[in-house]
């Protein structure tokens, strides 16, 4: 039988859900961030020990990488030895380094992903491993050593795992966001328009105690992703206290179009502005949805009896989130939406 689409209103939702467009008083840390920090992924493929049974078995790979690694450590051994080696795995490493840099020494979490047979590394360990950088040099210079037990977090994943604070940097990570006296703000996604661009140089621009001391214009747009901020004079040897300053300053609106944002990974549908739906038929698993001319016939019950030829998104959402339909469903729902053209606005994956 197919479930009815019933009407309920907006404050039906679950806290998962935001379909408030960004409130009066955004700051602009909020809306962007300082060109040069951004993260950097460490990697590099290791060897995981102390597994209990759940190894990759003949895995040929795993075997000549232990094998490669005993040699160096003086144990010279050949693949037909290991051959019946079923507690080691090997794996891929990553560690991420935070967008405001780290310094040598610092401990990051690492995550720890089989490549091979291996079941389930639950009770392995992750013997000494270095960590190579995004695009890996011909001198493979290492930045970081990675080893610890691994914890699986996630039964019904058991192979991916984690080691908190297992990666240990060797290297300096110091971004640079100050060139020539300037910085760019770069605008997330989900504001990334010419309008919001400009209102933001505008912003700055305006009567800011910033520059008291400064008669002229300061930012310019560049594009709809970029804002040129040159610092003024009396901030050139304390870039850091303009820098504060600046990322505190607030909005009061902030000029976006129509738009849907999507996290997968953590579940969470933002809508801001009026999406509207265009006339369309979807069926996805045992849900129906339809809009246009034909919408309502039968058993199904308008989504937005206001406007019937082009109902908001909102109204879709909280209808499916009304009948406990998966967050993830919900999701596919709106892709489909917006595969057949019928979504009336931008549709941003983050």
């Amino acid at each position: 039988m197919k479930p009815l689409v019933a009407q309920f209103c907006l404050g039906l939702l679950l806290a998962s859900f935001s379909l408030t467009p960004a409130p009066a008083g955004t700051k602009l840390e909020s809306l962007c961030r300082i060109k040069g920090q951004e993260e950097n992924t460490l990697h590099a493929m290791g060897i995981v020990v102390g597994l209990n049974g759940t190894g990759d078995g003949s895995f040929t790979p795993t075997h000549r990488s232990l094998a490669t690694i005993m040699e160096r450590m003086g144990i010279p051994v050949t693949m037909e030895d290991l051959k019946n080696a079923k507690n080691v795995a090997l794996v891929h490493v990553t560690t991420t380094v935070p967008p405001t840099g780290a310094r040598q020494g610092d401990r990051l979490d690492c995550v720890i992903s089989t490549i091979g047979s291996c079941a389930d590394l639950s009770g392995g360990r992750l013997i000494l491993t270095p960590m190579l950088g995004p695009v890996p040099s011909q001198n493979g210079q290492v930045f970081a050593l990675a080893q610890g037990d691994v914890t699986v977090e996630n039964a019904e994943l058991p192979t991916k795992g984690k080691i908190l604070g297992g990666c240990r940097l060797e290297h300096e990570f110091r971004y640079n966001c100050v060139n020539d006296g300037k910085i760019m703000l770069v605008l997330k996604p989900q504001y990334a328009e010419f309008c919001v661009a400009q209102e933001v140089a505008e912003m700055i621009n305006g009567p800011q105690i910033l520059y008291q001391n400064n008669s002229r214009l300061v930012a310019k747009a560049l594009d709809a992703v970029t804002i040129e901020v040159e610092i003024p004079g009396q901030y050139l040897a304390d870039s850091v206290h303009f820098i504060t300053q600046l990322m505190q300053l607030e909005m009061t609106t902030v000029p976006v179009g129509p738009r849907v944002v999507i996290n997968e990974r953590a579940g969470t549908i933002v809508l801001s502005g009026n999406v509207t739906i265009a006339p369309v038929a979807i069926a996805h698993r045992n849900i129906v949805v339809e809009t246009g001319a034909a919408a309502g016939a039968g058993p199904f019950v308008a989504l937005d009896p206001t406007d019937p030829q082009n109902p908001q998104l909102k109204s879709l959402v909280t209808s499916l989130n009304a009948i406990n339909v998966p967050t993830s469903d919900i999701i596919e729902i709106i892709k489909l939406v917006n595969a057949n053209g019928a979504l009336a606005g931008d549709l941003i994956f983050e």
